[in-house]
């Protein structure tokens, strides 16, 4: 049914959620695993900082996404690993054209309606434009 899914990931728990679901669905299914962990540049960049900054995201996400890789070793299906620079959403949709991805799976933190008026979610603006279906995990 779902022949390639992605995982957007950003090291919540309802992210890792979405990843042990979008396993279960791929051996079911025989189907392709991708995660995707985006490192978001701060909103007004200064090229050290923007530097720093994006050195220092990838460093911490690279650890949760290792953690979470050596905690599947013993899935026989081997999930492809990637970190992105940008805005989530984007980066998501962007992704699982280039891959033909039929399933996106995320997982949502559940913020407040203020926050999500502020700063729009990442979900929403993934189920909007994706091309394929979308999960939302919580």
């Amino acid at each position: 049914m779902f022949r390639s899914l992605l995982v957007g990931f950003d090291g919540s728990a309802q992210a890792r959620k979405a990843y042990f679901i979008a396993l279960d669905i791929a051996q079911k299914y025989q189907s392709q695993v991708h995660v995707l962990a985006v490192v978001r540049p701060p909103d007004f960049p200064e090229e050290v900082e923007t530097r720093a900054h994006i050195e220092s995201a990838r460093d911490q996400i690279g650890r949760r996404l290792s953690f979470l890789q050596s905690e599947t070793a013993h899935v026989a299906l081997h999930p492809h690993f990637r970190i992105a620079v940008g805005h989530p959403a984007e980066q998501i949709v962007r992704a699982a054209e280039e891959h033909r991805i039929e399933l996106i799976l995320l997982g949502h933190r559940g913020h407040g309606m203020f926050d999500r008026w502020l700063l729009g979610s990442v979900s929403r603006t993934v189920i909007a434009y994706a091309h394929c279906a979308v999960m939302v995990v919580r």
